[in-house]
């Protein structure tokens, strides 16, 4: 891994890490006085020989380089890189190449074109490139000493770190391709996967999603949050939506390419089209309907986290939700209104009814009219019996 030094001021140096893993934030944590710029994403330590020699100590398989004004003006600190790159050398002449390069930039692009050519998301692809990476960087084992009990003994770690089953079976199936279309192995798949948790979604009442709505005043934003409630979008849909997405003579809004690379329709209902208008006449968005801050780029996905948790702030609605429940919600209250599950699935884009059908879990409308039996004796009152 390449970790780059950068001059900042007479008393700290920056600390460009080319990985965030585990392991690698682990050598980081360990130099007593340093410091996260969360706005530049790179990490600080205090600008002193023991620090230096601190970082250097817990990074010694890794490659160092300097910005120019430390090259220039610091010659202890360009010795010490020199002796440290020189002891990497030694080592690694050692060591097996196959051990040496547990995880190397070849073999993530020969994943990640493994992936694109069988047509895998964006997003899958980087979640299994990461995955894959996690496994090497913490079982640091190399590709010959892979087996089924290798990868049992790393999801049991998993589990114990109370990751969730969803969490490990993606890292189970992330190792599963790897090494069947890198490594061209087709015979390690003796491990066993955590059943699947099955959790019930996390939905806001009407009036909760009504108060939510009216307390946001940015037109866009409450815009990008009516559009994922009355069509029951993700957030990846919602800010990829394009204006022409948007067909107000059929009511309908066009989602392309959505989980699955399915195109679908959705409702473009009279309450969205009330807020969308006023926002395009006002805007005049091009390219995106929700456009980011970077010219020609879309709003992230983040972003439109960031929103949707403003917005609860100022409802004072204090559930633990995020902006997917909108999704969540607006499936579980078409249930409740008598629409048919099938007409839910088309909507939603569900490839299959099962998924579905969790929302009938959480929908009032049969559990409303089941009576308690004590409210039907009604209730438990005193008798003023001591």
């Amino acid at each position: 891994m390449k970790i780059e030094l950068v001059y900042r001021d007479a008393q700290t140096v920056g600390v460009k890490l080319e990985r965030y893993g585990p392991e690698q934030l682990k050598g980081i944590r360990s130099v007593p006085g340093r410091g996260y710029v969360a706005d530049e994403k790179i990490w600080t330590i205090p600008y002193t020989i023991l620090s230096v020699e601190a970082l250097l100590k817990a990074y010694p398989k890794d490659f160092f380089v300097c910005d120019e004004h430390l090259k220039n003006e610091d010659l202890y600190l360009c010795e010490q890189l020199e002796s440290h790159r020189q002891q990497r050398q030694r080592k690694q002449a050692i060591v097996p190449i196959e051990e040496a390069e547990l995880w190397s930039p070849a073999r993530k692009k020969q994943l990640e074109d493994a992936l694109r050519a069988r047509g895998y998301s964006g997003k899958t692809i980087k979640a299994y490139t990461l995955q894959v990476q996690r496994f090497f960087a913490e079982t640091m084992v190399n590709e010959g000493g892979i087996d089924d009990a290798v990868v049992q003994k790393y999801s049991l770690k998993l589990l114990e770190k109370e990751l969730s089953h969803a969490y490990v079976n993606q890292a189970i199936s992330a190792l599963k391709f790897y090494f069947r279309y890198v490594l061209k192995r087709s015979n390690t798949n003796g491990y066993v996967r955590p059943k699947k948790e099955s959790k019930l979604p996390d939905v806001l009442s009407l009036g909760e999603v009504a108060r939510l709505l009216k307390s946001v005043n940015n037109l866009k934003h409450r815009a990008m949050l009516v559009i994922t409630y009355t069509s029951g979008l993700r957030v990846g849909e919602v800010v990829r939506l394009r204006p022409e997405d948007c067909d107000w003579e059929r009511n309908v809004v066009k989602v392309r390419q959505g989980k699955g690379r399915k195109d679908r329709q959705t409702l473009l209902s009279e309450t969205a089209s009330a807020v969308l208008k006023p926002y395009m006449e006002q805007e005049k968005p091009e390219g995106w309907l929700f456009p980011g801050q970077r010219e020609g780029r879309h709003l992230t996905e983040r972003s439109a986290q960031k929103v949707f948790e403003k917005a609860l702030l100022q409802s004072g609605i204090t559930k633990e939700v995020s902006i997917h429940s909108l999704r969540h919600s607006f499936a579980t209250h078409l249930l409740e209104n008598g629409i048919d599950l099938r007409y839910i699935q088309e909507l939603l884009g569900h490839q299959s009814v099962r998924t579905t059908e969790r929302y009938t879990h959480v929908s009032r409308r049969d559990i409303g009219r089941i009576q308690s039996p004590l409210d039907r004796m009604g209730g438990v009152e005193e008798d003023g019996e001591e």
